[in-house]
């Protein structure tokens, strides 16, 4: 697919030799015991830490925030895990400073050699990070005797930090590779993608995807609503729920949204898929048996009555039950409009695919999510014209790399927050804040 220009300067494009450089990555990933359980992030910074390793006579400091803690007591937080980690991604020493400004992080910065690399601890154990304190920023460019700043954490280019913004006030300031491919990919999709795009969208919260519901009706061929989210448009049809999550205080911007799907269905070729099956259980841990409700109640509840009148509990979701998972009619009328697609968005998985299947069984809640995922990538789909496919963040991306599937996919983002707001048209203050191609 090729890309729409992107209007920043990237390491690219401006002198690094013999220059210390300073870069904002997003390390925000899940530490426990010291342990990474998903590196994604971390491998997808390797690009831009070896293009600037490679120059001669540099030196490179990397910062970053990891959760959000309380105090610097919180050692849970720290990103000692993180140096570790990436010393062995690159094979090489990663040194790490226990603080990210101040004389201990000077001084360590100062002890580094050419081609050498230091993480600076946790960025959020000072609250002036996200209060955009300029003195911060200062502090942080200070320390790091840096001579330009790399902008590579796409993940918070959504906030103004003063890692992302009152930094650039100090250093000339440009975008990593990582950052530069992520914005293209993104771009590329919003302004002109293969057609047909299919556009499958999930998640806990309408309240969270109103602007992205909205934007892709407005550019896709198709939108299918996945996970929780679609229990509020089942509701908005007058179908009982159960014990299901529902956003009883958005039940008026759904409204608003199905109108909009439903005209432009009248307008144009153009499908708003909802679920007409789900699984059904009464407990999300998967310890209780499932079933499967016909939510239109003329399908798979008629088929397995026959002859006789289906119960009302075939296509009713009793009070002590709730939804987890679209059911399979659902699935496969997804997975037709996948097979069809040019261009494909997934942000949200189907059901709750975190709940593990017991003695040997499959994921309770993941059915719905691995066939359209084998609908986008599977062996059914590989050939020349197979669609090109967008993970666009979050959950979705742990599943698609808890599954061992990250290269199948053609561009999985990093940015959770971030690929959602460029999505739905916002800029984002940590690239506006970034020098532009034409500036001297």
């Amino acid at each position: 697919m090729a890309a729409v220009g992107f209007n920043k300067k990237t390491v690219r494009d401006i002198n690094l030799e013999n220059k210390r450089v300073l870069m904002r990555a997003d390390y925000n990933v899940p530490v426990k015991d010291g342990k990474i359980s998903d590196d994604y992030r971390i491998k997808q910074s390797l690009e831009t830490i070896r293009f600037i390793l490679a120059k001669p006579g540099t030196r490179l400091v990397i910062m970053s925030h990891l959760g959000r803690p309380i105090s610097p007591d919180d050692k849970q937080f720290s990103l000692k895990p993180v140096a570790q980690h990436l010393s062995q991604l690159l094979n090489k020493k990663v040194h790490f400073a226990a603080n990210c400004i101040g004389d201990e992080a000077k001084a360590a910065i100062e002890r580094l050699n050419e081609h050498e690399i230091l993480l600076l601890e946790n960025l959020r154990y000072h609250p002036e990070e996200e209060a955009n304190d300029k003195v911060f920023a200062k502090a942080l460019v200070d320390a790091s005797g840096a001579q330009v700043f790399v902008q590579d954490g796409f993940g918070v280019v959504h906030r103004a930090h003063a890692s992302t913004d009152a930094i650039t006030k100090f250093l000339p300031a440009v975008s990593g590779l990582l950052l530069a491919r992520e914005v293209k990919t993104i771009e590329k999709i919003m302004r002109d993608p293969a057609k047909p795009l299919v556009s499958v969208i999930g998640g806990a919260k309408i309240s969270d995807k109103i602007e992205i519901l909205n934007r892709m009706i407005d550019i896709s061929d198709c939108v299918a609503v996945v996970g929780a989210m679609a229990n509020n448009f089942l509701l908005a049809n007058n179908i009982k729920l159960g014990n299901s999550l529902v956003e009883k205080n958005a039940l008026a911007v759904t409204w608003q949204i199905m109108k909009r799907a439903r005209d432009e269905e009248k307008k144009r070729k153009f499908s708003f898929l909802l679920p007409v099956d789900a699984v059904v259980s009464k407990r999300a841990d998967g310890r209780l048996p499932t079933r499967i409700v016909d939510l239109e109640g003329d399908n798979i509840a008629d088929i397995e009555a026959y002859p006789k009148i289906p119960k009302p509990s075939a296509y009713t979701v009793a009070d002590d039950e709730a939804i987890m998972d679209i059911g399979p009619a659902s699935a496969g009328l997804i997975a037709g409009a996948l097979k069809m697609a040019s261009t494909v968005f997934w942000n949200g998985t189907c059901g709750i695919t975190e709940t593990k299947g017991l003695a040997g069984a499959h994921d309770p809640f993941a059915h719905g999510t691995r066939t359209i995922t084998e609908a986008m990538i599977g062996l059914s789909n590989r050939h020349a014209g197979r669609p090109f496919t967008l993970v666009g963040g979050g959950d979705t991306v742990s599943y698609v790399e808890q599954q061992g599937l990250i290269d199948d996919f053609s561009h999985v983002s990093t940015g959770g927050g971030a690929s959602l707001e460029l999505i739905s048209g916002h800029k984002l203050p940590g690239i506006e804040a970034l020098l532009d191609k034409h500036t001297a």
